[in-house]
């Protein structure tokens, strides 16, 4: 049976490189079964909750969580951090009553024009992820620099080396999954 991946880009974007990160994660990972989770949420506003209530995009967002078997979440670095959209996220992920990533297996990856490829942001997302408690796949960091330049006309990575990376990132990630079946 294949695993059910869900993706979370720090990234809006349609064309953004993070979005095509995840795909390419996914496709490397093998048979999958793999959605994309829409983080297009109004910001986190605690009127906004105490009048309506959790937004319908967070409950299916903290559903596609749940019966997801691991997480890919990607995010360029804005400012030596994560997106705003990401963290934003987060922040209403955290007001719901479940708690979908606790133990869930996740891999963290970046792409960003910099020649870092956004590796200070997965660093702040490490620190923003503790109180989720997610299993952080621990395997080579992959930050993807200069990454507009990175990937062919079908979205694959055109470098050896990036996907040998990416490819030991997936590797354990699918162990993680596996150890926890």
């Amino acid at each position: 049976m294949p695993h059910k991946l869900l993706g979370l880009s720090g990234a809006l974007r349609t064309g953004s490189t993070n979005r095509l990160l995840l795909r390419e994660a996914a496709r490397l990972y093998g048979a999958t079964d793999y959605v994309e989770a829409d983080l297009n949420l109004p910001l986190y506003d605690g009127d906004l909750e105490s009048e309506s209530g959790l937004p319908e995009g967070v409950n299916t967002l903290v559903a596609q969580i749940a019966e997801a078997d691991a997480l890919l979440i990607s995010t360029p670095e804005y400012n030596a951090g994560v997106t705003g959209v990401l963290k934003n996220a987060l922040d209403w992920i955290s007001r719901h009553s479940e708690k979908p990533m606790v133990g869930k297996p996740t891999a963290l990856m970046s792409a960003a024009a910099g020649r870092a490829g956004g590796v200070r942001a997965q660093t702040m997302l490490r620190s923003c992820l503790v109180a989720f408690r997610p299993r952080i796949t621990l395997a080579p960091e992959f930050g993807l620099a200069n990454s507009s330049n990175e990937f062919d006309a079908d979205g694959r990575l055109m470098s050896e080396h990036y996907t040998a990376s990416l490819t030991t990132l997936m590797d354990t990630l699918k162990a993680d999954v596996a150890r926890g079946q």
